[in-house]
């Protein structure tokens, strides 16, 4: 696990297609760039063996008003298509959580659209539960 680099931006924006969100290389180059430089965001990738980006896990920490602890939001979460089923999206998330506490958080939070079956398979089997209510607007 490292921290993700510009020069991953390619990747990263094949990735994120895989998972529905297509971006062109400019937006992604753009987007990591401030995922990099902000003080409570961290885009941590798995290599293969080979250097090979094989995914990307995608973190924001958030302060809380009335709670001692912060907590830490797994903004996206993906693993190549070719490189699943292999423990690697669990190894991001145990990176993910490991930088959490670290950072004085107090649980993890993610939303999971209800389409994705397996992905919350995947979450269940690695401790998370359902939180039902999430609530939504677009500023657009």
């Amino acid at each position: 696990m490292r921290k993700a680099r510009r020069d991953d931006a390619v990747t990263i924006a094949r990735l994120l297609g895989q998972l529905g969100y297509p971006a062109s290389d400019e937006l992604i180059d753009s987007r990591l760039q401030q995922q990099i430089d902000h003080d409570d965001a961290c885009l941590l990738v798995a290599e293969g063996d080979d250097g090979q980006l094989l995914g990307f896990i995608s973190l924001h920490f958030i302060a809380q008003l009335a709670l001692e602890g912060d907590f830490c939001r797994i903004s996206y979460l993906c693993v190549d298509s070719t490189a699943r089923s292999r423990g690697i999206g669990e190894l991001l998330v145990q990176a993910a959580e490991l930088r959490a506490r670290g950072r004085g958080c107090d649980r993890m939070e993610l939303h999971c659209d209800v389409r994705r079956d397996a992905a919350h398979r995947f979450y269940a089997r690695l401790g998370y539960e359902d939180a039902p209510k999430y609530f939504r607007r677009s500023l657009n």
